[in-house]
């Protein structure tokens, strides 16, 4: 009897010691609620100054988040300084591309001059991330906390984990499935690029002998043909600025998805969404769908950035609380 008694009070304790763990490792919504209950404003702040400074910098934060997420989970790895063996920021899809690292050092530094040790780098490139979407003019969310920083990088799995703009749909998708993300969520994290701009060697090979063929990418609008090979001519360093969504370059909306319309998706992994042939299967009535309702458009952005963010976080006593983003304690 009294074996039957202690088995049975182990076996709740058990019980309640994985339900525990379970609820702590959860992301929250009021996460820092005691522990720093002004992160949220101050971190807003931050990034008004950056984006009223360059507007384009709300595209370069909301990047840093879905480039962190995608590599080791959403620890905050790609804000690692190291050598090209050890930081990701020497991977192809980040080298002189990945931009924000500054200010990203400057919302860190004031959030601990505001609660010291205690708010994650990871945590500061998610609520970044919403807050540049919402002060470029898309819906709010609220952000899910409670991540912890990461303790080395993975320039490996940011060489091969992280889509590129001449990637294969096919390719594209493999790699989001591979993160637990589905065909809803390429289409409408893609439309992130309503915002921003991409330099020339990103688009380039479409503008002559795309794939061999001797001309330009015929899915590319005639038009932009000749404006962006005026603007990257092939005697250019590739380091020129085109527009991801032309016409609507700084507004979060969905006119980035009424450009893939009318062939006017600026990088290939962009118009492949609508134009290819493995569209017709998977995301080209997404495309549709987004270019005519901003409403459906943002709700499932919303969805799939919540979703994106829940990338396999550290949590509990993982990791630690990076005091500089840029360096392990």
């Amino acid at each position: 009897m009294r074996k039957s008694c202690n088995f049975t009070l182990y076996y709740l304790l058990v019980t309640f010691m994985i339900m525990f763990v379970v609820v702590n490792s959860q992301l929250t919504s009021d996460f820092y609620a005691k522990t720093c209950p002004n992160v949220l404003k101050v971190v807003r702040k931050e990034v008004q100054n950056a984006i009223k400074n360059e507007m384009r910098m709300a595209a370069s934060l909301l990047r840093l988040h879905f480039h962190d997420c995608f590599v080791n989970g959403c620890d905050a790895s790609l804000l690692l300084d190291g050598n090209s063996s050890t930081s990701e920021k020497f991977a192809a899809g980040n080298l002189n591309s990945a931009r924000g690292f500054e200010v990203i050092d400057n919302i860190k530094k004031a959030v601990e001059d505001t609660c010291s040790g205690v708010v994650s780098c990871a945590d500061i490139l998610a609520i970044a991330a919403r807050d540049s979407v919402l002060l470029s003019g898309g819906p709010t969310w609220k952000v899910k906390l409670g991540r912890r920083d990461g303790l080395v990088g993975n320039i490996s799995g940011a060489s091969t984990g992280l889509p590129a703009p001449f990637h294969s749909l096919n390719t594209i998708i493999s790699m989001f499935q591979d993160v637990g993300l589905n065909i809803t969520d390429v289409v409408s994290l893609s439309g992130a690029h309503t915002i921003g701009l991409a330099k020339c060697a990103t688009f380039d090979n479409r503008l002559t002998n795309f794939s061999g063929s001797g001309g330009p990418d015929t899915t590319l609008d005639s038009t932009l043909v000749t404006e962006l090979q005026n603007l990257c001519p092939s005697t250019s360093d590739g380091n020129n600025t085109a527009p991801l969504d032309r016409n609507s370059t700084d507004l979060f909306d969905n006119h980035y998805f009424k450009n893939l319309l009318i062939g006017r998706g600026l990088l290939e992994s962009d118009q492949i969404l609508y134009s290819s042939d493995a569209a017709l299967t998977t995301t080209k009535t997404l495309v549709e769908t987004y270019s005519n309702s901003s409403t459906i458009f943002f709700n499932d952005f919303v969805n799939s950035m919540i979703k994106m963010g829940n990338i396999s976080p550290l949590t509990g006593s993982d990791g630690e609380i990076r005091k500089n983003c840029r360096a392990i304690n």
